[in-house]
């Protein structure tokens, strides 16, 4: 009986002085999958929001390194998810969803300006397919010991053109180098032909043009929301991507 007095006076305080009391845990975890030349830390406005709103979220850290380490990666971070997954990839990160989300634990996947690969496609193909020529692809340096990285110089505009400039800086000297075989390894299972898929457009994007991500999407028969935003959405607009991944979430209930 004092178990129940005490969480009574609490809740009662609580309401006086107007403070929130822990969202309920909502039944679903939250695997979040970053994308090429960053790394988890792009995430943490997203995170904080999602986590307060009672949502368990695991971070993946991707080597970015190869296709097959990333999918290894993602994998063991399904693994400690205590709840059905759904698992959520911007940018490269969608090529990693899109292999890792036939794990049965995984109910959905949420592109978020990201690649939607079908079976037999890689980065690389996707890349060479034809877009408008308004629309601007990432500019990328030739490769460098077998890796990738954007020009230091055009990052901020291409990647985050609507982020504080001191940020984006730093994320250009800071960036993650992209392997090759990330880039030219092919998708053997796209787990969105048998999963429903979300799919998050950035319709300012200057690496993944966004007329590929509406193709992309329709191909996968996706959800799909449209946002004016650079390629860099879970920075310039956190609170967006949160809501689109709780829409996400709350279908699978």
């Amino acid at each position: 009986m004092k178990t129940i007095a005490v969480v009574l006076a609490v809740a009662v305080i609580a309401s006086v002085l107007q403070v929130p009391l822990a969202a309920a845990q909502k039944p679903v975890s939250v695997v979040l999958v970053h994308g090429a030349f960053v790394d988890g830390s792009g995430w943490q406005a997203v995170y904080e929001i999602l986590t307060n709103d009672g949502y368990e979220v695991i971070v993946v850290q991707n080597p970015t390194t190869s296709l097959d380490g990333d999918v290894a990666a993602t994998s063991r971070a399904i693994v400690k998810a205590k709840h059905p997954v759904l698992l959520v990839g911007h940018s490269y990160g969608g090529m990693v969803i899109t292999e890792a989300g036939n794990d049965p634990k995984v109910r959905s996947l949420a592109y978020i300006a990201a690649y939607a690969p079908d079976a037999g496609e890689s980065v690389e193909t996707l890349a060479k397919q034809p877009t408008p020529p308004e629309e601007a692809k990432a500019p990328l340096l030739p490769p460098q010991d077998g890796y990738l990285f954007v020009d230091p110089a055009k990052f901020p505009a291409a990647f985050a053109a609507d982020v504080d400039p001191a940020i984006t800086r730093f994320m250009a000297a800071a960036q993650v180098p992209w392997g090759l075989p990330a880039v030219q390894t092919r998708i053997t299972k796209a787990a969105w032909q048998s999963k429903e898929s979300h799919y998050l457009v950035t319709t300012k994007d200057a690496m993944i043009p966004p007329t590929a991500q509406r193709s992309m999407a329709k191909r996968t028969g996706a959800r799909t929301v449209e946002i004016a935003s650079s390629h860099a959405v879970m920075l310039s607009k956190p609170q967006d991507v949160a809501t689109f991944i709780k829409e996400a979430a709350a279908r699978l209930n």
